[in-house]
């Protein structure tokens, strides 16, 4: 496990642990099925589903893939559905959480960047280069100007519970440049 991984999970905990095991969790956008295993590894979850628009040579957990625009599940299908450094890479970061809320009953956890300034989006997209291009993800460069994607996530009937920022991710130099710009933040839909 990567430093980088193991301090996101560690905040992870520390976020869900009060309200878990979760029965059922999407991972949307999971990538390598790394937090997937993860989370049900720590006993955060019983049953979690990964899913992505493209397939990687070698997983943690399975991971299903989906076209990129209306996810196979009913609405509201599961407990917990978390986007962990995703939202950013998808063509339309709004239509992307829009369905990513849909399948959401209970929960939402979302792992991402923010940034204030154009020194800012430079810095996200270097560091997203660097980090995403070795696996094949492109970088769209469509990251959160400040806190644009929260209004979204009311609008679509959640409400935020808890707010990690700045997320501390990194350690060091990184840490103390990079840091500004990641936060995690956990909703909660409003009950009808």
């Amino acid at each position: 496990m990567n430093p980088y991984r193991r301090r996101v999970l560690d905040m992870f905990r520390g976020v869900l642990r009060p309200l878990a095991p979760f029965a059922r969790s999407l991972d949307y956008g999971g990538g390598d099925g790394w937090f997937a295993w993860s989370f049900q590894q720590a006993g955060l979850v019983r049953d979690v589903t990964a899913v992505d628009v493209q397939r990687r040579p070698r997983t943690f957990a399975p991971v299903t893939c989906y076209d990129g625009q209306r996810l196979p599940y009913p609405d509201r299908s599961f407990d917990l559905v978390s986007s962990i450094d995703v939202l950013h890479h998808c063509p339309s970061p709004r239509a992307s959480l829009t369905e990513a809320l849909r399948c959401s009953g209970r929960y939402f956890l979302l792992k991402d960047h923010t940034y204030r300034g154009l020194a800012g989006k430079f810095t996200l997209g270097l560091l997203d280069e660097v980090g995403n291009r070795r696996f094949g993800v492109p970088s769209l460069y469509h990251y959160q100007k400040q806190w644009e994607w929260f209004p979204w996530i009311e609008e679509a009937g959640f409400v935020l519970r808890q707010l990690i920022y700045p997320a501390r991710c990194h350690v060091g130099p990184l840490g103390w440049t990079t840091n500004s710009f990641q936060f995690i933040g956990l909703w909660e839909r409003r009950s009808s």
